[in-house]
């Protein structure tokens, strides 16, 4: 899986965009694959174009000096435009989600420093996307970095970095592989220790994943961590009644500005709506400790602009990090 996952731009933000050129957006289905931009894969791109516009706006809260190129090497027109600055975000990338995009990586980037000061030498970025934490970010030595992806994405940021001189700052373990096929035997091909702590994120993954597969991962990342394991990822409120169908209005409201554009949009053929075990009290009940905040509380927290008319209800959703006490039963 790949990154930006809701609405733009929060990698809590997927907006699924295409070229003209390419073949129509169609719904998820049981083996879709894509490229960073695809499908799916598109909203790594988003994600990459979120933290460029973010970083130029506040570099002392986000800093993602590869997002930039990432995007323009994807080659999407109007994401390079925007990401470059040479249009600016306008209507078409209101400033409350290139604010939560800031609180999204400080977030994640705060959890995996926070990981490395407790001793955790191993970490593994599930649906890593365009993520370059394994390249900015200043791991201790000796520390493990395993990004897990499409083999497409994986292949594509790895080639682009190396092309840009980048180096990875952790000793980076690329695996390509697709969440719904066996990635915990790669993982393991790659050097992967179920014995030693790790850090786990799922960021932005979870809304792109059927209630069930979100569970199997969630048990999965469970049997795979010994005690004192980290994990962070978001856990959305089940919806009330009426809910989804105003966030889909919305999503139709964005995806209308982006068609204004030249792009052909529909955002609400990615993710899966419905009711679904909330990840918080899951994890909670599988043996982790975690505290979380809202993207609200967050956005207050940061002195960023208020959610208002929170019509894709984003605000109560929760940014979560815990540590697991037990193995679960």
């Amino acid at each position: 899986m790949s990154h930006l996952r809701e609405p733009f731009p929060d990698n809590a933000i997927a907006l699924a965009i295409r070229l003209e050129a390419r073949e129509p957006m169609t719904s998820r289905h049981d083996g879709d694959t894509w490229d960073p931009a695809t499908s799916v894969g598109s909203t790594a791109t988003m994600a990459a174009a979120a933290r460029a516009i973010a970083t130029r706006a506040d570099p002392e809260l986000i800093d993602d000096p590869f997002a930039e190129p990432l995007v323009r090497a994807v080659g999407i027109d109007l994401l390079t435009r925007l990401a470059t600055g040479e249009t600016p975000p306008g209507d078409l990338v209101e400033q409350v989600w290139i604010d939560i995009a800031k609180i999204r990586t400080k977030f994640y980037d705060e959890f995996f420093l926070e990981a490395t000061r407790a001793g955790i030498t191993q970490a593994v970025i599930l649906a890593s996307g365009l993520d370059s934490r394994a390249y900015r970010l200043p791991w201790p030595s000796g520390t493990v970095v395993y990004e897990v992806d499409q083999p497409q994405v994986v292949e594509f940021k790895t080639r682009t970095l190396a092309e840009l001189g980048a180096a990875p700052t952790a000793d980076r373990r690329a695996v390509g592989v697709d969440l719904r096929d066996d990635w915990p035997a790669a993982l393991r091909t790659a050097g992967f220790a179920p014995a030693r702590p790790t850090a786990w994120s799922a960021e932005g993954l979870l809304g792109y994943l059927p209630p069930e597969a979100q569970d199997q991962l969630l048990d999965t990342i469970t049997g795979l961590s010994a005690p004192g394991s980290r994990i962070a990822t978001e856990s959305r409120p089940n919806p009330r009644p009426g809910d989804d169908d105003t966030t889909k209005q919305g999503l139709h409201r964005i995806s209308d500005r982006w068609r204004a554009h030249d792009f052909d949009t529909d955002m609400t053929t990615l993710r899966y709506f419905g009711e679904r075990n909330e990840a918080a009290p899951y994890l909670t009940d599988h043996g982790w400790t975690l505290t979380g905040a809202t993207i609200r509380d967050q956005l207050a927290a940061n002195n960023l602009h208020p959610l208002r008319d929170d019509d894709m209800h984003m605000g109560d959703t929760l940014y979560v990090s815990g540590t697991l006490d037990q193995i679960s039963n």
